[in-house]
């Protein structure tokens, strides 16, 4: 092997290593992160634990349009960031032990707050130092590898309503942090320039939305991640209730599903193009929580893992294409701008009041659900399990003799509780098929800066 490709392999694996690390730490908590505080007796902190994460990718790009890119080397604003972001994550069990609602809602914001930043500042070190612009996904698709093993390796653990993950998403936080000082040496790629506020507050951007189609595929993607929002933060909740032991390894189905449909995404845009590309991630919303609803009754398993594998449409198809789509009605001069504006817009504003609404309806809509969880906990025994009995439990459904009364009372609610996203996710689509009829040429732009074309928009997987 020449001194080139052995040097090219190991930049490529230590960057991989980096984006396995920093999923990681967020795969380890968010999936199964409200059962966790139901089971705990804090469930009134997941509205704001949940919301925390859009209100960071919102102010992270001023984060990093202000002060980092212009002032520090991204390797070292990384490595500090996380080792704060890490202490915080390690105070939250003792806060959520303690019933101290505030603080852990506090903890939360303050970890993503550091954490949000580093989804730039990694996409920044990859694409400064990668040989070729076409390793970037090899490399990224580690990122999704380490949060689907996270939720396994916090469901092999037992974890899965355990304050545990906490500390699990903390140490691994503090060790990204002293990884992150590792990394080649990036420095600051605004250095010397003045702040550029209308960059920052996506001015030229926004002018985008003065064009109908484009105002069009804006508004319901920003409203569609409203019903989004209910599957991030409260099927863990539904999972439990069911019966299934380790929420947080069986929502990962979805994200090796979403690795499958990201490799099938070229040949279904040529076949299909934007419009029914994204209209088909907007449908497959609908299917995802048709299922869930229609499951509660009878707790019907197979629906509920099909509705899970979805995940892969519903994120793949809705998202990616958006950001195709964004990047190629966006002048060349904006595309930035633009994608910016797209993450603003859906993971910010949109999950944002998606997650307020759908824990708001949870608690007057499943009002059963904390003491069936206590039920199921109850009911549930202890257990000393060998290493192969720990895999098999990790994707295990066993719902222990609990009130036959309280299951099937907390199962209708559950029902009627999922019908409401399937409806708004249905409207939403419905509008968007009728009111946007743009065709756009999906072939790659030719000479395009992939950095432009790849936003940090990760913020949900």
């Amino acid at each position: 092997m020449s001194t080139g490709s052995a040097a090219k392999n190991t930049i490529v694996t230590r960057l991989s290593v980096m984006m396995f690390i920093q999923f990681f730490v967020w795969g380890a908590w968010f999936t199964s992160l409200a059962a966790c505080l139901v089971n705990n007796n804090i469930g009134d902190a997941a509205a704001g634990a949940y919301g925390s994460a859009p209100i960071a990718a919102i102010i992270a790009p001023l984060f990093l349009g202000l002060i980092a890119d212009r002032f520090f080397a991204s390797e070292a604003v990384m490595g500090v960031l996380m080792i704060l972001g890490g202490l915080f994550m390690c105070a939250v069990p003792h806060y959520a032990l303690a019933g101290d609602t505030s603080t852990v809602v506090w903890l939360f914001t303050f970890h993503m707050l550091c954490y949000m930043p580093t989804l730039g500042l990694s996409n920044t070190i990859a694409f400064s130092h990668i040989p070729s612009q076409n390793d970037f996904p090899k490399i990224r698709v580690w990122g999704t590898i380490g949060w689907i093993i996270a939720g396994l390796v916090v469901g092999f653990m037992g974890w899965s309503l355990s304050v545990n993950m906490f500390w699990v998403a903390g140490i691994s936080s503090l060790v990204f942090g002293v990884y992150s000082f590792t990394l080649p040496h990036t420095p600051p790629p605004s250095k010397g320039e003045k702040a550029n506020l209308r960059n920052l507050l996506m001015v030229d951007a926004l002018k985008l939305l003065s064009k109908p189609n484009f105002f069009v595929f804006i508004l319901c993607s920003t409203l569609i991640c409203i019903p989004l929002a209910y599957y991030y933060g409260i099927t863990s909740n539904y999972l439990t209730t069911v019966g299934f032991e380790q929420p947080a390894s069986t929502m990962t189905l979805g994200q090796m599903s979403e690795i499958v449909f990201m490799i099938l995404i070229p040949f279904f845009l040529r076949h299909l193009g934007v419009k029914w590309m994204i209209l088909v991630g907007m449908l497959a919303w609908v299917a995802r929580y048709a299922l869930f609803a229609m499951a509660a009754p009878q707790q019907v398993i197979w629906m509920i893992y099909l509705a899970i594998i979805l995940h892969g449409i519903c994120y793949d198809f809705f998202f990616v294409t958006g950001f195709i789509y964004t990047d190629k009605k966006a002048p060349r001069e904006i595309r930035g701008q633009a994608q910016s504006m797209l993450v603003f817009f859906t993971q910010g504003v949109g999950m944002y009041f998606g997650y307020w609404i759908a824990f708001a309806r949870q608690g007057t809509t499943v009002p059963s659900l904390p003491e069936l969880q206590s039920a199921i906990a109850a009911a549930r025994p202890e257990e000393t399990l060998t290493f192969a009995e720990k895999l098999t439990k990790m994707f295990a459904v066993n719902l222990p003799e609990i009130d036959p009364t309280l299951l099937a009372q907390t199962m209708d609610q559950w029902q009627t509780f999922w019908w409401v996203p399937t409806g708004m996710a249905g409207i939403i689509a419905a509008i968007f098929f009728v009111s946007f009829w743009d065709r756009v040429d999906v072939e790659p732009t030719p000479e395009k800066d992939p950095a432009q074309a790849v936003p940090d928009v990760e913020s949900v997987q």
